[in-house]
């Protein structure tokens, strides 16, 4: 009877939780950016936190405490089979699209602005389309790896999964969030593709993209067409809005090769608005020059190489997708911050991961980095060093 008891509690341990190894090498990779990252938000942040908080150390606290509960919720992720995981899938895919068309229906929750991103309740504030990127993934993750065979018909593999992005997409960016809206139209295309859509079909979003800009060069939207015109000239608006673009832009030139040094920026001396937030890799570049900015790409680099490496590993269709998805939210996020701080690209609002300041951002990229981890745990490939 006992030996039964002892078996049947086995079982439901080793259903919900993994007891595999994870992957060290993406853990210390990730422990080192999270550790970068407040060591340059801090440096970022606190002349504007002594100027508009009356504290130094207003943003560092907050940010640190995030990142240990973060890291805590992360290890804790790390142990829990994906599995389970998936079986919530459809579910909280369901809650996260009921949730958007709810906030666009209720006011602005946040004061002083008439956009419908953020979600607050008294000082406690994050914004939905983080976790409507999570549920896009999880989602696409699951309906590829159940009907894998149906990949390469349009009305699945290019339809369907079309639709499960495309819900998302427009909620978020009816509100309007336009960068999160691309990043989940980024990211839907990617896994489309790399779970077994036909190549052909690739021809489609490309149209998509093109109608998109042709729709922004013809002033249909205002607050974006408004960001193509001072991307293309941030100087016709120097005082305004091209304001911020060309602080960065004098930020990322003065650091030279090395760099003023740790601490020495001045364009943070609020000339870059808000320098804690999506440009501080302006800071960056600044502080540390293009030599230091090049090692944090790489680190960056690294760590998506790592990630991509345990989505190649990974034991099943669901887990590989799922791994895929997260680790190219992390990458086309970088790229795209990267892009916009040095005026490759518009000015689209999209954050660093790891570095920019957000609390709940960072913990619930931690959560899925966890995820990532408890993925690696339960390949017996994947190697630990």
């Amino acid at each position: 009877m006992s030996e039964r008891l002892n078996k049947s509690k086995k079982s439901v341990f080793s259903e919900f939780f993994i007891k595999g190894k994870m992957d060290l090498t993406f853990f210390t990779l990730l422990l080192i950016l999270v550790t970068v990252g407040l060591i340059m938000l801090f440096s970022a942040s606190y002349v504007y936190a002594d100027v508009h908080k009356n504290n130094s150390y207003h943003f560092i606290m907050r940010q640190g405490f995030f990142a240990i509960f973060g890291i805590v919720l992360m290890l804790v992720t790390s142990r829990i089979n994906y599995k389970i995981i998936r079986k919530c899938a459809v579910l909280f895919y369901l809650c996260m699209a009921a949730f958007l068309l709810i906030m666009l229906i209720m006011p602005p929750m946040m004061k002083g602005t008439d956009v419908k991103r953020w979600f607050a309740i008294g000082s406690f504030s994050f914004q939905p389309s983080e976790l409507g990127k999570f549920a896009v993934i999880l989602m696409l993750a699951h309906l590829i790896a159940a009907n894998q065979k149906l990949m390469k018909t349009f009305k699945f593999g290019v339809l369907g999964l079309g639709i499960v992005g495309a819900v998302i997409c427009i909620l978020v960016g009816a509100e309007p969030h336009l960068s999160a809206a691309i990043l989940i139209f980024l990211i839907t295309i990617a896994m489309m593709t790399v779970g077994g859509m036909r190549l052909i079909y690739l021809l489609i979003p490309a149209g998509a993209i093109v109608a998109g800009i042709g729709v922004l060069v013809s002033g249909v939207i205002g607050y974006a067409k408004d960001r193509l015109d001072f991307w293309l000239d941030p100087w016709a608006s120097a005082s305004d809005k091209g304001y911020q673009t060309i602080q960065s832009l004098l930020s990322v030139g003065s650091g030279g090769w090395l760099g003023r040094g740790l601490g020495q920026s001045r364009q943070k001396y609020l000339w870059v608005p808000e320098p804690h937030n999506d440009f501080i890799f302006a800071i960056v570049c600044e502080e540390l020059g293009i030599i230091g900015a090049m090692l944090i790409i790489i680190l960056f680099c690294l760590l998506i190489w790592r990630g991509f490496l345990i989505a190649m590993k990974a034991p099943d269709k669901f887990s590989s997708m799922l791994a895929f998805g997260l680790i190219f939210q992390i990458s086309i996020q970088v790229a795209l911050n990267i892009l916009v701080v040095t005026n490759t690209i518009p000015n689209t609002g999209i954050s660093l991961p790891f570095f920019s300041y957000g609390g709940t951002s960072l913990v619930i990229l931690l959560v899925e980095m966890g995820i990532v981890l408890g993925i690696s745990r339960a390949s017996n490939t994947t190697k630990t060093v």
